[in-house]
């Protein structure tokens, strides 16, 4: 049974838009079953960055804290809705720790692979991957190790930093453009040779090309359509467990536009529980 996780957590979010990302998750929210829906009431404040680099960091902590908590009462495999992309750091860990050889596959159009030191922004979502492999700030981070970076995905990336470049070669990720979101074999045989027993799935709705969903912030040409990145997550699934999974980034213009894109989103919804 999937259980969902809602976290309108703006705080990670380097857009103008931020904001938006609570309508987004409240949106989403609204057509999942209820009996099965846990909403966090997620701090409005927007925190402090404590010298780290990191903005709002004080406030990403609480959160990440409300999160694990929530995990931490379900056993069930838990579909976490973001919100920012931040979202999806105590997920993973939650994750990992039930199955330690697992693969954790980023579907977004940005790595997310910055540092508190090379972040242009100062924004976490921009770094929650590299946090993932071990390195971010106190907190916002899990520890070295906890993710291997030989079993890290980041797929239908078409935006990097020059830092974010240096990590991909530096750890050893591999990266896959959207031609392989369009060849559901090829990615599932790579998962398969990387020797992972269970398998994580993160999505930003980036990573869809712009024309399939217009609330989206960070809007990058060239991604792929609903229908293919619903039959990649199928074969995916088919190939490993899902342990865990995330949907974030969802940002429409307005409140009273939050609906607008919601056949698009839940369908991505429907192929990760």
């Amino acid at each position: 049974m999937t259980r969902y996780l809602v976290v309108p957590q703006w705080q990670g979010s380097p857009s103008s838009r931020a904001m938006q990302l609570i309508d987004g998750a409240q949106a989403i929210a609204g057509d999942l079953p209820r009996s099965s829906t846990t909403i966090l009431d997620v701090p409005m404040e927007a925190g402090e960055a404590l010298g780290t680099g990191i903005h709002r960091l004080s406030a990403l902590q609480r959160i990440r804290e409300q999160i694990a908590a929530a995990l931490d009462s379900h056993d069930d495999v838990v579909l976490t809705v973001g919100g920012d992309c931040g979202v999806a750091l105590e997920p993973i860990a939650h994750a990992a720790r039930r199955v330690p050889s697992l693969a954790v596959v980023w579907m977004d159009a940005h790595p997310d692979l910055n540092t508190p030191d090379s972040s242009p922004s100062g924004a976490f979502s921009g770094m929650v991957l590299r946090a993932v492999l071990g390195d971010g700030a106190p907190g916002l981070a899990l520890p070295p190790g906890a993710v291997s970076s030989e079993r890290t995905f980041v797929v239908g990336a078409r935006s990097y930093d020059e830092a974010e470049l240096a990590a991909v070669a530096d750890l050893g990720i591999t990266t896959l453009a959207v031609d392989a979101l369009r060849d559901p074999g090829a990615l599932a045989a790579a998962i398969r040779a990387s020797g992972a027993e269970g398998l994580y799935i993160h999505v930003d709705v980036d990573v869809l090309d712009p024309a399939e969903v217009t609330g989206n912030a960070h809007p990058e040409p060239f991604g792929v359509t609903v229908a293919e990145l619903t039959a990649a997550i199928a074969a995916l699934r088919a190939e490993l467990p899902l342990v865990g999974a995330s949907l974030t980034g969802y940002s429409p213009a307005s409140a009273a536009t939050a609906t607008d894109d919601l056949g698009a989103i839940l369908r991505v919804v429907g192929a990760l529980a």
